[in-house]
Protein backbone atom coordinates (compact mmCIF):
# COMPACT_ATOMS: atom_id res chain seq x y z
CA UNK A 1 0.00 0.00 0.00
CA UNK A 2 1.15 3.50 -0.28
CA UNK A 3 0.78 5.21 2.62
CA UNK A 4 1.76 8.91 3.69
CA UNK A 5 2.92 9.61 8.12
CA UNK A 6 2.45 12.87 8.48
CA UNK A 7 5.18 13.41 12.11
CA UNK A 8 8.36 11.71 12.12
CA UNK A 9 8.56 11.72 16.22
CA UNK A 10 8.56 8.69 18.18
CA UNK A 11 4.86 7.19 17.35
CA UNK A 12 4.92 7.87 13.52
CA UNK A 13 8.74 6.72 13.09
CA UNK A 14 7.81 3.33 14.87
CA UNK A 15 4.78 2.70 12.37
CA UNK A 16 7.04 3.98 9.50
CA UNK A 17 9.64 1.52 10.63
CA UNK A 18 7.05 -1.36 10.84
CA UNK A 19 5.20 -0.79 7.99
CA UNK A 20 8.06 -0.26 5.85
CA UNK A 21 9.64 -3.44 6.55
CA UNK A 22 6.13 -5.22 6.07
CA UNK A 23 6.27 -4.04 2.45
CA UNK A 24 4.35 -0.83 1.85
CA UNK A 25 5.50 2.77 -0.04
CA UNK A 26 5.81 4.61 3.08
CA UNK A 27 6.34 7.98 2.66
CA UNK A 28 7.31 10.51 6.01
CA UNK A 29 6.46 14.02 6.45
CA UNK A 30 8.78 15.80 8.57
CA UNK A 31 9.89 19.38 9.51
CA UNK A 32 13.25 21.02 11.09
CA UNK A 33 16.00 18.41 11.75
CA UNK A 34 14.54 15.49 11.84
CA UNK A 35 13.61 15.86 8.16
CA UNK A 36 17.26 16.91 7.10
CA UNK A 37 18.40 13.56 9.52
CA UNK A 38 15.57 11.41 7.45
CA UNK A 39 16.95 13.38 4.02
CA UNK A 40 20.21 12.00 5.02
CA UNK A 41 19.52 8.26 6.00
CA UNK A 42 16.58 7.58 3.83
CA UNK A 43 15.82 5.68 6.50
CA UNK A 44 13.94 4.95 9.52
CA UNK A 45 17.35 3.75 11.65
CA UNK A 46 16.79 2.00 14.76
CA UNK A 47 19.06 2.30 17.75
CA UNK A 48 20.69 -1.28 17.21
CA UNK A 49 21.50 -0.13 13.44
CA UNK A 50 18.41 -1.47 11.34
CA UNK A 51 16.77 0.28 8.48
CA UNK A 52 13.73 0.49 7.14
CA UNK A 53 13.68 2.36 3.85
CA UNK A 54 11.15 5.34 3.45
CA UNK A 55 11.07 8.11 1.12
CA UNK A 56 10.59 11.71 3.10
CA UNK A 57 8.99 14.96 2.15
CA UNK A 58 8.66 18.55 3.48
CA UNK A 59 4.61 18.20 2.83
CA UNK A 60 2.22 16.18 2.50
CA UNK A 61 1.51 15.63 -1.75
CA UNK A 62 -2.27 16.42 -1.66
CA UNK A 63 -2.04 15.16 -5.41
CA UNK A 64 -1.24 11.43 -4.71
CA UNK A 65 -3.99 9.16 -4.20
CA UNK A 66 -2.23 7.79 -0.81
CA UNK A 67 -4.44 4.28 0.80
CA UNK A 68 -3.88 5.95 4.58
CA UNK A 69 -2.37 9.39 5.58
CA UNK A 70 -1.34 8.70 9.71
CA UNK A 71 -1.77 11.44 11.41
CA UNK A 72 0.91 11.01 14.32
CA UNK A 73 1.26 14.88 15.19
CA UNK A 74 0.55 16.41 18.53
CA UNK A 75 -3.11 17.48 19.11
CA UNK A 76 -2.41 20.87 19.22
CA UNK A 77 -0.42 20.69 16.41
CA UNK A 78 -3.15 18.93 14.22
CA UNK A 79 -4.98 22.85 13.01
CA UNK A 80 -2.31 23.53 10.76
CA UNK A 81 -2.30 20.03 8.47
CA UNK A 82 -6.12 20.13 8.43
CA UNK A 83 -6.26 22.02 5.38
CA UNK A 84 -3.75 19.70 3.49
CA UNK A 85 -5.86 16.96 4.96
CA UNK A 86 -9.08 18.31 3.44
CA UNK A 87 -7.36 19.14 0.39
CA UNK A 88 -5.97 15.55 0.13
CA UNK A 89 -6.99 12.72 -2.63
CA UNK A 90 -5.76 10.19 0.32
CA UNK A 91 -8.43 7.81 0.77
CA UNK A 92 -8.24 7.00 4.33
CA UNK A 93 -6.92 9.53 7.10
CA UNK A 94 -6.08 8.04 10.34
CA UNK A 95 -5.98 10.53 13.65
CA UNK A 96 -3.41 9.22 15.87
CA UNK A 97 -2.75 11.29 18.81
CA UNK A 98 -3.66 12.10 22.78
CA UNK A 99 -7.02 14.00 22.88
CA UNK A 100 -9.81 15.04 25.79
CA UNK A 101 -11.71 16.98 22.35
CA UNK A 102 -14.69 15.48 20.80
CA UNK A 103 -13.57 13.60 16.82
CA UNK A 104 -16.64 15.59 15.58
CA UNK A 105 -14.08 18.12 14.14
CA UNK A 106 -11.79 15.90 12.89
CA UNK A 107 -13.99 13.69 10.91
CA UNK A 108 -15.95 16.66 9.03
CA UNK A 109 -12.23 17.99 8.01
CA UNK A 110 -11.67 15.11 6.09
CA UNK A 111 -15.25 13.60 5.57
CA UNK A 112 -16.75 10.75 7.31
CA UNK A 113 -16.06 7.93 4.67
CA UNK A 114 -12.82 8.18 5.08
CA UNK A 115 -12.06 9.40 8.67
CA UNK A 116 -10.48 7.00 11.16
CA UNK A 117 -9.15 7.73 14.64
CA UNK A 118 -6.22 5.37 16.33
CA UNK A 119 -4.17 5.34 19.39
CA UNK A 120 -0.59 3.28 19.67
CA UNK A 121 0.10 1.26 22.33
CA UNK A 122 4.23 1.88 21.51
CA UNK A 123 6.96 2.92 23.92
CA UNK A 124 9.63 4.12 21.72
CA UNK A 125 11.95 7.02 22.32
CA UNK A 126 14.21 9.09 19.92
CA UNK A 127 17.87 9.95 20.54
CA UNK A 128 20.31 11.31 17.89
CA UNK A 129 17.38 10.05 15.16
CA UNK A 130 17.64 6.65 16.22
CA UNK A 131 14.72 4.96 17.64
CA UNK A 132 14.24 2.55 20.02
CA UNK A 133 10.61 1.31 20.33
CA UNK A 134 8.75 -1.30 22.12
CA UNK A 135 5.35 -2.69 20.42
CA UNK A 136 2.78 -3.72 23.44
CA UNK A 137 1.49 -7.15 22.06
CA UNK A 138 -0.78 -8.23 24.78
CA UNK A 139 -3.55 -6.27 27.10
CA UNK A 140 -4.33 -3.23 26.10
CA UNK A 141 -2.62 -2.83 22.39
CA UNK A 142 -2.88 -0.12 19.91
CA UNK A 143 -6.52 0.29 19.14
CA UNK A 144 -8.20 1.74 15.94
CA UNK A 145 -11.83 2.52 14.94
CA UNK A 146 -11.59 0.43 11.34
CA UNK A 147 -11.14 -2.91 11.09
CA UNK A 148 -9.32 -2.91 7.44
CA UNK A 149 -6.09 -0.78 9.02
CA UNK A 150 -6.28 -3.02 12.52
CA UNK A 151 -5.31 -6.11 10.36
CA UNK A 152 -2.82 -3.82 8.04
CA UNK A 153 -1.00 -2.70 10.96
CA UNK A 154 -1.21 -6.22 12.69
CA UNK A 155 0.56 -8.35 9.65
CA UNK A 156 3.20 -5.22 10.32
CA UNK A 157 3.89 -6.00 13.38
CA UNK A 158 2.09 -4.18 15.61
CA UNK A 159 -0.79 -5.54 16.59
CA UNK A 160 -4.21 -3.55 16.82
CA UNK A 161 -8.13 -3.94 17.93
CA UNK A 162 -10.83 -2.17 17.53
CA UNK A 163 -13.26 0.10 19.30
CA UNK A 164 -16.54 1.55 19.05
CA UNK A 165 -16.24 4.40 20.95
CA UNK A 166 -13.18 5.46 20.75
CA UNK A 167 -14.32 9.13 21.95
CA UNK A 168 -14.93 7.44 25.56
CA UNK A 169 -11.85 5.16 25.32
CA UNK A 170 -9.58 8.57 24.81
CA UNK A 171 -10.92 10.44 27.25
CA UNK A 172 -10.61 7.20 29.66
CA UNK A 173 -6.80 6.92 28.32
CA UNK A 174 -6.36 10.60 29.35
CA UNK A 175 -7.61 10.53 32.65
CA UNK A 176 -5.30 7.64 33.07
CA UNK A 177 -1.90 9.02 31.38
CA UNK A 178 -2.16 12.57 32.41
CA UNK A 179 -1.14 11.38 36.30
CA UNK A 180 1.65 8.60 34.86
CA UNK A 181 3.01 11.19 31.96
CA UNK A 182 3.52 13.76 35.67
CA UNK A 183 5.16 10.91 37.21
CA UNK A 184 7.58 10.56 34.34
CA UNK A 185 8.06 13.90 33.50
CA UNK A 186 8.98 15.07 37.09
CA UNK A 187 10.99 11.75 37.44
CA UNK A 188 13.04 12.17 34.05
CA UNK A 189 13.66 15.85 35.05
CA UNK A 190 15.64 14.85 39.02
CA UNK A 191 16.74 11.88 37.76
CA UNK A 192 14.78 10.07 40.79
CA UNK A 193 11.27 8.80 41.24
CA UNK A 194 8.42 10.59 42.76
CA UNK A 195 7.74 10.75 46.13
CA UNK A 196 5.10 9.04 47.76
CA UNK A 197 3.54 12.48 48.65
CA UNK A 198 3.68 13.40 44.99
CA UNK A 199 1.95 9.85 43.90
CA UNK A 200 -0.45 10.27 45.90
CA UNK A 201 -1.51 13.87 44.52
CA UNK A 202 -1.11 12.09 40.88
CA UNK A 203 -3.71 9.36 42.03
CA UNK A 204 -6.35 11.55 43.20
CA UNK A 205 -5.93 13.45 39.84
CA UNK A 206 -6.38 9.97 38.28
CA UNK A 207 -9.46 10.12 40.51
CA UNK A 208 -10.73 13.27 39.19
CA UNK A 209 -10.22 12.63 35.78
CA UNK A 210 -12.23 9.46 35.49
CA UNK A 211 -14.84 10.93 37.52
CA UNK A 212 -14.66 14.21 34.63
CA UNK A 213 -14.97 11.18 32.14
CA UNK A 214 -18.14 9.93 33.80
CA UNK A 215 -19.91 13.45 34.01
CA UNK A 216 -19.55 14.38 30.66
CA UNK A 217 -21.56 11.04 29.90
CA UNK A 218 -18.28 9.13 28.26
CA UNK A 219 -18.28 5.97 29.57
CA UNK A 220 -14.95 4.33 31.41
CA UNK A 221 -13.48 1.80 28.59
CA UNK A 222 -12.22 -0.47 28.27
CA UNK A 223 -12.75 -2.86 30.80
CA UNK A 224 -9.51 -3.19 32.37
CA UNK A 225 -9.54 0.60 32.96
CA UNK A 226 -13.15 0.33 35.02
CA UNK A 227 -10.78 -1.75 37.85
CA UNK A 228 -8.34 0.40 37.62
CA UNK A 229 -10.70 3.44 38.18
CA UNK A 230 -12.02 1.47 41.42
CA UNK A 231 -8.77 1.10 42.84
CA UNK A 232 -8.44 3.08 46.37
CA UNK A 233 -5.48 5.86 45.92
CA UNK A 234 -2.81 4.66 48.09
CA UNK A 235 -3.06 1.46 45.39
CA UNK A 236 -2.53 3.58 42.36
CA UNK A 237 -0.18 6.08 44.30
CA UNK A 238 1.87 2.74 44.22
CA UNK A 239 1.60 1.62 40.71
CA UNK A 240 2.77 5.63 39.94
CA UNK A 241 5.87 5.31 42.67
CA UNK A 242 7.06 2.13 40.79
CA UNK A 243 6.52 3.14 37.03
CA UNK A 244 8.60 6.99 38.12
CA UNK A 245 11.26 4.93 39.05
CA UNK A 246 11.80 2.41 35.57
CA UNK A 247 14.51 3.84 33.81
CA UNK A 248 13.11 2.90 30.35
CA UNK A 249 9.38 4.55 30.84
CA UNK A 250 11.59 7.42 32.66
CA UNK A 251 13.37 8.41 29.29
CA UNK A 252 10.11 8.67 27.75
CA UNK A 253 9.59 11.94 29.75
CA UNK A 254 12.33 13.73 27.49
CA UNK A 255 9.17 14.60 25.39
CA UNK A 256 8.49 17.50 27.73
CA UNK A 257 5.36 18.55 29.22
CA UNK A 258 3.71 19.78 26.28
CA UNK A 259 1.06 17.24 26.12
CA UNK A 260 -0.10 16.33 29.51
CA UNK A 261 -0.60 20.51 29.91
CA UNK A 262 -3.01 20.66 26.43
CA UNK A 263 -4.95 17.43 28.14
CA UNK A 264 -5.18 19.10 31.64
CA UNK A 265 -6.47 22.04 29.94
CA UNK A 266 -8.92 20.51 27.46
CA UNK A 267 -10.55 18.52 30.52
CA UNK A 268 -10.90 21.95 32.43
CA UNK A 269 -12.31 23.52 29.06
CA UNK A 270 -15.08 20.50 29.08
CA UNK A 271 -15.82 20.52 33.04
CA UNK A 272 -15.32 23.68 34.22
CA UNK A 273 -14.72 24.22 37.99
CA UNK A 274 -14.84 20.80 38.18
CA UNK A 275 -10.11 19.73 38.05
CA UNK A 276 -8.96 21.69 41.05
CA UNK A 277 -6.46 18.11 41.28
CA UNK A 278 -5.85 18.15 37.76
CA UNK A 279 -5.07 21.54 37.70
CA UNK A 280 -2.95 21.51 40.52
CA UNK A 281 -0.56 18.70 38.87
CA UNK A 282 -0.04 20.73 35.49
CA UNK A 283 3.52 21.03 34.84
Amino acid sequence: MKIAIIGAGRIGSTFAFQLARAGHEVTVVARGERLEQLRRDGAIVSATGERAAVRVSAALDATAAWDLVLVTVLAFQVDAVLPALAESAAKSVMFMFNTFEPLGRLRDAVGPARFAFGFPAILATLEDGKLTSKVVTRGMVTTVTDAAWAKVFTDAGIPAVVHADMESWLRTHAALVVPAMVAVITAHAREAGVSWAEAMNLARAMEEGFRVVRHLGNTITPEPMVTLSRLPAPAVAALLWGLSRIDAVRKTGAAGPGEPRMLIDAMAAAAPGQTPTLLAIRP
